[in-house]
């Protein structure tokens, strides 16, 4: 559990810089406010896709594609 919390964490501290740093670079205007609810966004999505991919990876098929069938 912490190992994930710390990832989401990290993930949303870089995406909030990029959004901070690498948007107004390219034109796009950003406050923090902006920068903030985008990277909240981003980081639903990203947890919501971890998430999705390690349950499809732990169904059977998987594990016996994998040679992991005792997991």
């Amino acid at each position: 559990m912490a190992e994930a919390w710390t990832n989401v964490v990290v993930g949303f501290g870089i995406n909030y810089a990029g959004n901070i740093f690498i948007l107004p670079a390219l034109g796009v205007p950003m406050s923090t406010s902006k920068a903030f609810h985008i990277g909240l966004i981003f980081t639903v999505i990203s947890v919501a896709r971890s998430y999705g991919l390690r349950r499809v990876y732990n169904k059977p098929f998987f594990r016996r594609l994998f040679g992991k069938e005792d997991a």
